[in-house]
């Protein structure tokens, strides 16, 4: 997909934020792997890359221009990353995150150390570990998309660090149940994805 293209896809998401020729190429060369390795591991059900595009790395985008400072140097735990998101798109965003993929799935597992390695990043650490093993904390943890999603909220309380935050890109229908069960959990008031009737990202602070 030409760079020209993807500014397009991605410009509701982005805003007046820009990205930069390394990182369009980058998300160019993870489109890429991601619809080789679709063809015969299923990491999406999505198969057009437009949709691709605006779905997948267009929110992860968008959580990371409201999220996340281009220079941060925060620790990032994504749960559930599956095929990188939105771990990859923020780290693409953000160089110097320190990032943990965390992907239970083996055959996931191995296309995100693949995508690492083809977008040539540095400080993300892809583990096959379950969320509920992990022992580390993070300044950011993040669930997209997640199987058992009552069961991991509470998980992901648990890996936020002390005023640690906690993002959600969830659909609607998922907002009443988080915040019933993180009633702890600081939480700011939803934001509506662009382009999208039902998707939301919500964001909290752990006490």
């Amino acid at each position: 997909m030409t760079p020209e293209r993807l500014l397009k896809l991605l410009a509701p998401f982005l805003g007046k934020a820009q990205l930069s020729g390394v990182q369009l190429q980058q998300v160019a060369t993870h489109l890429a792997l991601l619809l080789k390795w679709n063809a015969r591991t299923n990491l999406t059900a999505i198969r057009d890359p437009g949709e691709i595009i605006t779905r997948h790395f267009g929110e992860s985008l968008f959580a990371a221009r409201l999220l996340i400072a281009p220079d941060s140097e925060e620790r990032v735990i994504d749960i559930g990353s599956g095929a990188g998101f939105p771990g990859l798109p923020w780290k693409v965003w953000s160089p110097n995150l320190e990032l943990t993929l965390l992907e239970a799935n083996q055959k996931k597992a191995v296309f995100l150390k693949e995508a690492v390695r083809a977008l040539q990043l540095t400080g993300v650490t892809v583990l096959t570990d379950r969320a509920e093993q992990l022992q580390r904390q993070a300044d950011l943890v993040c669930l997209r998309a997640v199987e058992r999603f009552e069961a991991i909220l509470p998980v992901a309380r648990r890996l936020a660090a002390s005023r640690g935050r906690i993002a959600l890109l969830i659909g609607n229908r998922q907002l009443p149940i988080a915040k019933s069960l993180l009633a702890d959990v600081d939480w700011g008031p939803a934001v509506p994805m662009p382009s999208s009737s039902s998707r939301l990202l919500l964001v909290g602070t752990a006490a």
